[in-house]
């Protein structure tokens, strides 16, 4: 690939939803002030965190001390789950691009460096992805790139079987007419990039991991822990996209069949997952 441009600062307003992360909020944001190519603008939404302001005191803390880049605060009288508050910060964005993280993950250092200097090169791309690692705990390291990488566009019908667009790692234009939809709270993301996709919209993939996720992206902590919720939520989604004409009824049962499959395989990995985690401790008892 050719190399990224550069630019002082990247046209990008980042936003980070918070709900009760003032555990790890300051570990996300590291992430995005030591950027090679930092963004105009970070956008902390803290979603009516019930744990006595601890969250809200971080946001403040870290809009204090950095001098950086610009840091704005916004906070939600109710709950409105990350798609909502995702979508309060995309109202109050200034940038042509917006990028998301979540307040429990990261980014490598050359993340906006590469995919907005790749977006300037493909500027009829209207969403864009790419890869990531997990890591179970600390800082994200610095972790070694290729030195070559592609890029692919990704169609409506190649996104539906299987979700490839971690949100840690799409950046959508400002000016798109979609949002996450209000009240849902298991897989808003995942609509969202349907419904862009679906409209013709250009979208593409960065074969980079260029995100680090701090748990694995089902089964692990947060709203993704309930996995049975999570199945319904997609079986739910696919039934949106039928009814809105986006979807035909053979697709529909064609993906629901496939949905329950990986819902399956996901419940066997995570009692697998659970059994190791056992032998571990109960071998670290018996040392």
């Amino acid at each position: 690939m050719s190399k990224a441009m550069s630019f002082d600062p990247a046209p990008v307003s980042v936003i980070v939803p918070c709900f009760q992360a003032h555990a790890t909020l300051e570990r996300a944001v590291d992430t995005v002030v030591s950027q090679t190519l930092r963004p105009a603008e970070l956008i902390l939404v803290d979603d009516a965190s019930d744990d006595g302001g601890a969250t809200v005191e971080v946001m403040q803390r870290i809009q204090a001390r950095e001098r950086r880049l610009r840091v704005r605060v916004l906070t939600l009288a109710r709950n409105q789950g990350p798609g909502g508050a995702r979508n309060a910060a995309w109202a109050e964005a200034t940038q042509p691009w917006l990028a998301f993280l979540d307040a429990d993950d990261g980014w490598h250092p050359r993340k906006l460096e590469l995919q907005a200097g790749w977006l300037a090169e493909n500027p009829e791309v209207a969403l864009c992805a790419h890869g990531f690692v997990i890591r179970r705990s600390g800082a994200p390291p610095d972790w070694p790139l290729a030195s070559r990488w592609s890029a692919s566009r990704v169609s409506y019908r190649r996104l539906l079987p299987w979700n490839r667009f971690v949100t840690p790692s799409v950046v959508v234009r400002r000016d798109l007419p979609h949002r996450f939809r209000a009240g849902r709270r298991y897989l808003e993301d995942f609509l969202l990039w349907l419904e862009i996709l679906a409209e013709g919209h250009p979208a593409a993939y960065l074969d980079l991991p260029l995100a680090c996720l701090f748990k694995a992206n089902f089964g692990e902590g947060g709203l993704s822990a309930d996995l049975w919720k999570m199945e319904r939520a997609e079986l739910s989604m696919y039934r949106t996209l039928q009814r809105e004409r986006r979807l035909s009824r053979a697709s529909f049962r064609s993906l629901a069949a496939f949905s329950l499959l990986k819902f399956a395989r996901r419940v066997a990995l995570s009692r697998l997952r659970g059994g190791l985690v056992g032998l571990r401790e109960s071998r670290r008892g018996h040392q």
